[in-house]
């Protein structure tokens, strides 16, 4: 059946770009050279690839292999296939790619969504394992992708690089792809591991595009012990005054909300003031130079843990399904548009005369991509193993190779970053540059498709029914259940800890994450949610009995 269907809106989606597509050809190049007005006719075929995306990504739902990125990675393809050929190879894709476009404007609401829909009591527990595996581990693969590639790739003799490309190819190949870890992994089927990898990636992201942004702002012709020293205070200012910033602007909508009460008047400008304040966070981190990543996502944190629960019933199931169904959207966008742009002619016009060393150049670099995640994955996973004193704490070997696995894919990030570095508005005439373009949309596609049909199965066979992850947990359980229970509350049950306890140096010792988290329940519950709101804190705000944000 779902075949008959896949082939039916095949032969509609073939009718609606071949019909659109000629408008295309006669527009031709005037299209993507007009940066005041995009034509109708792009946005009306781009719009109905995305419906089309969104059919067959339902219909493959239960697919063991195929996910959505890769349903729309595929879609792109082909649709660029057809416009390469109706535009007799001037161009395939229908607009221009820019990564102002990526970071300002896609890249945010999938970052928010991610932090208001994180289960944090997951994301929190393992707090300092994200932070050693996202900032640490980051570092360790820059510096190994880095020296790598200034020493391999310059004997293919691909065109002058300068040493900032070479910096600047370590910082672009250490981002892992967080939108393809959302659609191979399953919250509630691997909460753990979940948190752990994409919590990783946020900061993983966060960390690569300061790394690339300090690069170009760095002077390569002196450096010394000061200038590395002020270079690791630049990046623990950014991280701290980044979450700072974040967590401010949900406090300050948390706020705003709880003291006038929109909705006695009009949940309409609840759900508004909550979309605009959280798109704000991110903006004001951009403006600042900041990390707006690590900014927007603390901001959904805290947006979810304060703000959320001061609105209206029917505000909270509108921003909650309006957060998820911008992320849905932004997410596949990316993915089109990376597939479609995966044959620009003009890139690959540079290399077709030695197709052998653009293999190679992909080859050497996914080789090092490989190498730099397994130099920090396995070591450092084996540092949090000694630092923890429980064995059900510690990470076994299948955990770490799946952590390994499920950060290999390298994504939209990646792309922006290598648009930045080699092209100009989009463009490049030199061929050390058109290879690095050609080389990253190869990684991208290949490490997207093949690493991600392999993940989902791979899941299953080294933890099946998630009975790994759970081993994790279990010894935890018995200590603080209220921390680890989803389906029931826990301000309610923590009646039964004594706090007494937690607050002993011993326990400080031996349970420092549990018994900082009690510390700031009690400090939470006394001074920030009255003042601020959240759960049991607003009488006035109707709660939803199930599914809300809420999962501390």
């Amino acid at each position: 059946m779902y075949r008959e269907l896949i082939a039916v809106f095949l032969d509609w989606l073939w009718l609606v770009a071949t019909m659109g597509l000629d408008a295309v050809a006669r527009l031709g190049v005037r299209i993507l050279s007009d940066d005041d007005q995009v034509s109708v006719d792009s946005i009306n075929l781009f719009v109905a690839l995305l419906c089309g995306c969104i059919v067959i990504g339902h219909l493959l739902e239960e697919s063991r292999w195929i996910n959505e990125s890769i349903t729309a990675l595929v879609i792109g393809l082909f649709t660029g296939g057809i416009i390469l050929l109706t535009t007799k190879g001037k161009s395939s894709h229908l607009l221009e790619f820019d990564e102002q476009l990526f970071f300002i404007y896609l890249l945010p609401p999938i970052i928010f969504n991610a932090g208001f829909q994180v289960k944090k009591k997951q994301f929190f527990r393992n707090f300092m394992t994200i932070m050693l595996f996202g900032a640490v581990g980051t570092l360790i693969s820059f510096s190994i992708i880095s020296f790598g590639a200034k020493e391999l790739l310059g004997k293919l003799d691909i065109g002058f690089l300068e040493l900032r490309d070479y910096l600047a190819i370590g910082a672009i190949f250490s981002a892992t792809d967080s939108v393809c870890t959302l659609q191979v992994l399953n919250q509630d089927e691997t909460p753990l591991l979940y948190s752990l990898v994409f919590g990783e990636g946020v900061v993983n992201d966060a960390t690569s595009v300061v790394l690339f942004n300090a690069i170009q702002k760095l002077d390569l012709s002196h450096i010394n012990s000061r200038v590395a020293l002020s270079f690791t205070g630049n990046l623990l200012y950014l991280f701290l005054a980044s979450t700072f910033l974040g967590v401010l602007v949900g406090l300050l909508s948390a706020y705003l909300i709880k003291k006038i009460y929109l909705g006695r008047h009009s949940t309409d400008r609840e759900v508004a003031l909550m979309i605009l304040m959280a798109y704000l966070s991110y903006v004001m981190a951009e403006l600042f130079d900041l990390s707006g990543i690590l900014t927007v996502f603390f901001c959904g944190i805290v947006m979810s843990h304060y703000t959320w629960h001061n609105v209206t019933t029917n505000s909270k199931v509108t921003t909650r399904h309006a957060f998820a169904t911008l992320s849905f959207i932004a997410e596949i966008f990316i993915f089109l548009y990376v597939g479609m742009d995966a044959l620009d002619i003009e890139k690959w016009r540079f290399v077709k005369d030695s197709p052998g060393k653009s293999v190679g150049v992909s080859a050497t670099l996914l080789g090092l991509v490989l190498v730099g995640r397994a130099c920090f994955v396995f070591p450092l996973s084996l540092l949090s193993n000694f630092l923890k004193r429980s064995e059900h704490d510690k990470f076994g070997l299948k955990q770490q190779v799946t952590i390994w696995w499920a950060g290999l894919m390298r994504g939209s990030v990646s792309m922006a970053l290598a648009y930045n570095q080699f092209t100009r508005f989009g463009h490049t005439q030199q061929p050390g540059n058109a290879v690095m373009i050609t080389s990253t949309i190869t990684i991208v596609l290949f490490s997207t498709v093949a690493f991600g049909l392999i993940t989902k199965p791979l899941v299953r066979f080294l933890l099946p029914s998630s009975q790994g992850l759970n081993s994790l947990i279990s010894s935890e359980q018995s200590f603080a259940r209220p921390l680890l229970t989803n389906g029931q509350d826990p301000e309610v049950e923590m009646g039964n800890v004594d706090f007494r306890r937690l607050a002993s140096l011993s326990m400080l010792l031996k349970k420092p994450s549990h018994t900082i988290h009690n510390h700031w329940r009690k400090f939470d519950d006394a001074f920030m949610r009255p003042l601020f709101g959240g759960r049991g804190f607003v009488p006035d705000a109707p709660e939803l009995s199930k599914g809300g944000c809420d999962q501390y």
